[in-house]
């Protein structure tokens, strides 16, 4: 993470609009057991069902799309923003699409919601935090399942947490106990002294999509978390 990435989400605007946005993290396939889609289903419904709006990776497929097509059917297109790289529109995008320049085609807005194209997976991860940060109470990070990606973006966002880069919420939706591996993993890491036991309640655990809500809005930022000020010399 380079200062200016740092920077970039460390501190809101407090003229942009204040509604509670979650970042979901999750995978651009389905998963074999269909209880990972329906976790996503259910996640939208809490969304729409508490006024929360969406920002994700911009995927059209797996639990990404599914994700997004729920929570626009049901708040409408404006509660949803995916910010994708140029890169990825190719692998992550299901059929419905809209054409733009040169031969690369955006999500329908209809479907899908609003689709950023940015240039990179650095100002993709950026965006999504400060759509975050600069929201308003109850927002928060949410990893469903998902692969590599999903892990680092997890990982990554508990880490500027831990730093003092942001205080937000970051649940794991741990669905048929998908995330049970990394709940044990955590636990080890305290008790090997790599985590600081007052740092090992960054990440909160929720079993259904209630339960991830409820965790980002009681949320309380963990005792040994660093105060430290980023952007400033």
């Amino acid at each position: 993470m380079d200062q200016e990435s740092r920077s970039s989400v460390s501190t809101p605007d407090p003229t942009r609009a204040r509604q509670p946005t979650l970042c979901v993290f999750c995978g651009a396939a389905s998963g074999k057991s269909p209880a990972h889609l329906a976790a996503a289903r259910a996640l939208a419904q809490a969304m729409h069902r508490h006024g929360l709006h969406l920002v994700y990776g911009g995927g059209t497929v797996g639990l990404m799309g599914e994700l997004a097509r729920t929570l626009v059917a049901l708040s409408g297109p404006d509660a949803v923003h995916g910010i994708i790289p140029s890169a990825l529109i190719k692998l992550e995008r299901s059929n419905s699409t809209t054409r733009i320049p040169k031969g690369m085609k955006l999500p329908d807005e209809a479907i899908y919601g609003k689709t950023t194209l940015v240039p990179d997976m650095h100002t993709r991860k950026s965006m999504m935090a400060r759509a975050v940060i600069e929201s308003g109470p109850g927002g928060g990070f949410v990893a469903l399942s998902g692969g590599y990606g999903t892990m680092e973006e997890l990982m990554e966002i508990v880490t500027w947490n831990q730093l003092g880069i942001h205080g937000r919420g970051v649940v794991v939706f741990n669905v048929e106990g998908y995330y049970d591996g990394l709940m044990q993993w955590l636990r080890g890491a305290v008790n090997a002294g790599f985590v600081a036991q007052g740092n090992s309640n960054i990440i909160v655990e929720a079993q259904d999509a209630e339960g991830v809500v409820q965790a980002l809005a009681t949320y309380r930022v963990a005792e040994g978390r660093y105060d430290l000020q980023w952007g400033k010399q």
